[in-house]
C-alpha cells in the first residue's frame, strides 16, 4: 500500500501547477554518453531561482545540448533555453481551462490509486481467507485480520483523499 502511494505522490509531482519546482524534471532520462541514460538529478543541479524558473547547470557541460533534447523529449511540454553553461526553463502560468483540466486529472489518478488499493485488498483478503483451514487460526482471528485490513485500506483512501484536495487547492490557488 505504501508502495500505491508513492507511485500516487510521484504522479502528482508531475502535474504542473505553473510553479517552478525542480522535482518536475529531476526524473527526466537523458542519455547523458553513449547509451548510458541517467536521470536529470544525476547529472546536473536543478534550483528554482523564482516561481515561473528552473536553472539546470550540468556537472559536464559537454552534455548541456543532450540534456536540452531529454528535456524537450519529456512529456513536460516545456522549452528549455541554452544559456552558456546553464538550461533556463519557463514555466507558463496556467489559464482557467487548463488548471480545471489539470483537476480532472488528479481526478483520475487518485482513482486509478484507488483502484490499486482496492487489489490489494482483494489479494491480501485472499490470502486471510485461505488461512481458514490452517490449524490453531480460528473465525475470530480471521474476522480481526479482515477488520484490520479494512481499516488499513480506509486510512490509505482517506490519506489519497488528502493527497487529492491538496493538489486541487494548488491548481486552483493562482
Amino acid at each position: 500500500m505504501d508502495t500505491v502511494m508513492q507511485l500516487v505522490k510521484g504522479e502528482m509531482v508531475n502535474i504542473q501547477t505553473g510553479r517552478a519546482k525542480p522535482a518536475m524534471v529531476e526524473d527526466v532520462k537523458v542519455e547523458a554518453y553513449e547509451g548510458t541514460w541517467l536521470t536529470l538529478k544525476e547529472v546536473a543541479g536543478i534550483t528554482a531561482p523564482d516561481p515561473s524558473t528552473l536553472l539546470i547547470k550540468p556537472w559536464d557541460s559537454s552534455i548541456l545540448e543532450k540534456i536540452v533534447k531529454g528535456i524537450q523529449q519529456s512529456d513536460l511540454h516545456v522549452n528549455p533555453i541554452a544559456d552558456n553553461d546553464q538550461i533556463r526553463i519557463t514555466i507558463p502560468s496556467l489559464n482557467q481551462e487548463r488548471r480545471e483540466e489539470l483537476v480532472k486529472i488528479v481526478k483520475q489518478k487518485i482513482e486509478a490509486g484507488k483502484a490499486m488499493l482496492r487489489q490489494t485488498r482483494v489479494e491480501l483478503k485472499k490470502d486471510i481467507d485461505n488461512q481458514k483451514d490452517q490449524a490453531g487460526v480460528s473465525e475470530d482471528d480471521i474476522t480481526r485480520q479482515h477488520d484490520k485490513l479494512q481499516k488499513l485500506i480506509d486510512e490509505y483512501n482517506q490519506k489519497m483523499d488528502q493527497i487529492e484536495q491538496q493538489k486541487q487547492k494548488e491548481l486552483i490557488t493562482i
